[in-house]
C-alpha cells in the first residue's frame, strides 16, 4: 500500500514538473521548413530530433510505443527510464504516426497549428510565378554562375557548354551568343524557381520543382517569360467554355501572304494552352519567333499575320469577362505593332477561376480559319 501511494505521489510530482518544461517547438522536429510543399508519402517529421523525456513523466508513452510497434524504444525506456515523445503527441492533421504526410491530394503545405506540426491540404487551385533563381554573370574570363546572390561556380568562355552550364532554359548556343554580345557585368537567367504563391507557401527551388512537380511543369515554365504565372495544382471538376472567337487570315496583295500565314501559326503556337489564374496577368510564350513582313507604309518589317489570330484571342477572352488585353487595340488591327504578339500581349483574368486559352487553325493559305476558346475551370 505504501509503494502504491509513493508511486502515485511521484507521478503527480512528475506531472507538475513536466508542466513547467517548455514544449518542443514543432519546427524543431520538422524534416522540412515550415511553409514547404510536400506530397503524400513525403517524410515530414525527423524522428532523430524528437526529445526523449523521463519515463516517469509520461508512462503512457509506453502504450504509444506498443501501438506504433516501436519495440526498441519501449525496451530502451524500460531499461533507461527515458522515453521518446510519440509523433502523434506533437503533430496534427495529415501526418501519420510514423511522421509521413498522408490523407490528401496534391501539394500540401507544412504548417504549425495550435502548437502542432501539420500538413494543410491545397486549395482547389495553387499557382506561383516563374522567378529567376540562378544566373550567369559575364566576367573578363568567362561567366560566374550565381545562385541567390552567391557565386557557386566560374566557367571560362571556352568551356561554356550544356555540361558545364546545365539549364532547362538556355541552350549552350544561345548562352555563347549572349556572351559574345553582352558587356562585363551583364547577366542572363539560367534557372528559375516558383515563388509568390497564392496560398503563401515557400519558394520552390529548381530541384524541388524537378522532384515534386516533374518535367511537365519545367516544360511549361521553359516556354513562358520570367514572371509568368504557373499553375501547380488544379482540382477543378468542371470546364466550361465562357468565350469564343474566330477570324480568317485573308489575302493582302501588298504583303507576303506566306509569311503572314507563318506568323499566324506562330501566334497560335504562342498562345495555345496558356493558363491564366484568377486575378492574374499572363502573356503568351516567349519561345516562339515571328518573321518580319515588309510594309512600305510602315517603313519596316512588322509581324503581319498576327492580327487575325489576335482578333480571335481578343474576342474569346473579352467574352469571358477579361478587359481589352494590354498590347492590343480594339480595332481591326488587333496587335499593337510595337509589341511581340505573344510575350508582349498581357491578358488579365478578373474572375475567381482560372482561364485556359485554346486556339487553333483550320485549313491553310489565305483562307485559313483561326478559332479560339476561353475555358473556365470551376470546382
Amino acid at each position: 500500500m505504501i509503494l502504491v501511494i509513493l508511486a502515485v505521489g511521484m507521478f503527480s510530482i512528475a506531472k507538475t514538473v513536466d508542466a513547467y518544461v517548455p514544449a518542443q517547438s514543432p519546427a524543431e522536429i520538422s524534416s522540412v521548413n515550415i511553409g514547404d510543399t510536400v506530397y503524400n508519402g513525403n517524410l515530414v517529421v525527423s524522428s532523430s530530433k524528437i526529445r526523449k523525456v523521463p519515463l516517469i513523466y509520461h508512462p503512457e508513452y509506453l502504450i504509444e510505443d506498443l501501438k506504433d510497434s516501436q519495440y526498441n524504444d519501449f525496451f530502451t525506456a524500460i531499461t533507461t527510464g527515458s522515453v521518446e515523445t510519440p509523433i502523434n503527441a506533437i503533430t496534427g492533421g495529415n501526418i501519420s504516426r510514423s511522421g509521413y504526410a498522408m490523407g490528401f491530394n496534391g501539394p500540401g503545405m507544412v504548417v504549425v497549428t495550435g502548437g502542432k506540426l501539420e500538413v494543410t491540404p491545397p486549395g482547389t487551385f495553387v499557382w506561383g510565378f516563374k522567378t529567376p533563381y540562378t544566373s550567369a554573370v559575364k566576367t573578363a574570363e568567362g561567366i560566374n554562375i550565381v545562385t541567390q546572390n552567391k557565386t557557386v561556380k566560374s566557367v571560362s568562355a571556352a568551356d561554356i557548354s550544356n555540361s558545364t552550364v546545365p539549364t532547362n532554359y538556355v541552350t549552350a548556343t544561345a548562352l555563347k551568343q549572349w556572351y559574345s554580345d553582352s558587356e562585363i557585368g551583364d547577366s542572363i537567367s539560367l534557372d528559375y524557381s516558383l515563388a509568390s504563391f497564392n496560398d503563401g507557401r515557400n519558394i520552390m527551388t529548381p530541384s524541388q520543382i524537378k522532384t515534386l512537380l516533374g518535367n511537365d511543369t519545367i516544360k511549361y515554365m521553359s516556354e513562358y517569360p520570367s514572371g509568368a504565372p504557373v499553375m501547380i495544382y488544379n482540382a477543378a471538376t468542371n470546364q466550361n467554355v465562357v468565350g469564343t472567337g474566330n477570324s480568317v487570315l485573308g489575302y493582302y496583295a501588298q504583303y507576303n501572304n506566306a509569311l503572314r500565314e507563318e506568323n499566324a501559326r506562330t501566334f497560335v503556337k504562342g498562345w495555345n494552352n496558356t493558363v491564366i489564374p484568377p486575378h492574374t496577368w499572363a502573356t503568351g510564350k516567349d519561345d516562339v519567333t515571328f518573321t518580319g513582313v515588309y510594309d512600305a507604309s510602315e517603313g519596316g518589317y512588322p509581324s503581319h499575320g498576327a492580327c487575325p489570330p489576335g482578333r480571335a484571342l481578343r474576342a474569346a477572352v473579352m467574352a469571358a469577362g477579361c478587359p481589352l488585353p494590354s498590347g492590343m487595340s480594339s480595332g481591326f488591327l488587333s496587335v499593337t505593332i510595337s509589341v511581340n504578339p505573344s510575350s508582349g500581349i498581357k491578358v488579365y483574368n478578373p474572375t475567381n477561376y482560372p482561364l485556359k486559352i485554346v486556339i487553333w487553325t483550320v485549313g491553310s493559305g489565305t483562307s485559313m480559319q483561326i478559332f479560339a476558346k476561353a475555358i473556365q475551370y470551376t470546382p
